[in-house]
């Protein structure tokens, strides 16, 4: 039996890359999801047609999550449309480089509102509707501890993410819902190609200091965050699981 069956999930920042991989994968294994989309309806909707087609259940919802009531309703869509909430995978997020003379409060903001203020408040809005065996799955980079040049600001979410979800963990364990991350190394994905990175001589350095030698793909993230939200790590909290190809 497929690890997910009966099982509903929501993921945000869905309609492409990294997050798309995840919807697929957790559609796969048998859950209904919920593929969030900020502004990519076109995206999202692909997404879900090849759900749809593969004989999954899955419906494509807009909603900002750096908005309280636009996260609330995406939590109360997956309940209206499929009766019920178990997996939340925050993984919307913006990255955006900018050495430390660069870096202005648009910046700062922009991604702390996306990446920091969207994961709490899609987590507020989950945890009213996740049950015993919830699962929370907090999407966040290798680059906490890898420390790349000009990416102060985007780590600096990043951690606080990691803190965040450490936090969550022993908040919501009483209530049986487990938290945890997944910290990513350089995955080639639209946005990766969009910031110019792949190709580049950044990309060259990321996979020279990768020990398995290429860089990631969507796939390998979203395979790990399937674990995660099944049975099989039912034992599992607070976890932090950095899938990099050993980068460290």
């Amino acid at each position: 039996m497929s690890k997910l069956a009966g099982k509903v999930a929501v993921v945000t920042g869905a309609s492409k890359g990294i997050g798309a991989g995840i919807a697929k994968a957790l559609a796969r294994e048998g859950a209904a999801v919920v593929v969030n989309y900020a502004s990519s309806r076109a995206g999202a909707d692909a997404v879900v047609a090849g759900i749809l087609a593969a004989g999954g259940r899955a419906v494509a919802v807009q909603a900002d999550v750096t908005h309280a009531a636009q996260a609330q309703a995406l939590v109360e869509a997956a309940v209206t449309q499929f009766g019920r909430l178990d997996v939340l995978v925050n993984n919307s997020g913006v990255y955006e480089f900018a050495a430390i003379d660069d870096v202005t409060e648009a910046h700062y903001r922009r991604l702390f509102d996306v990446n920091v203020l969207g994961v709490l408040l899609a987590s507020q809005a989950a945890a009213k509707h996740l049950g015993e065996g919830g699962s929370i799955i907090n999407i966040s980079s290798a680059i906490t501890h890898v420390h790349t040049p000009t990416a102060a600001v985007y780590a600096g979410t990043k951690g606080a993410v990691n803190a965040i979800s450490g936090v969550l963990a022993n908040e919501l364990a009483p209530r049986r819902i487990r938290v945890n991350v997944v910290s990513p190394g350089f995955v080639v994905t639209e946005g990766t190609h969009t910031a110019g990175v792949v190709g580049s001589d950044m990309e060259a350095g990321l996979v020279a200091q990768t020990p398995l030698g290429r860089a990631g793909q969507p796939d390998d993230i979203a395979g790990v965050v399937a674990f995660l939200a099944s049975e099989d790590a039912r034992w599992l909290t607070g976890e932090t699981i950095t899938a990099s190809g050993g980068i460290r």
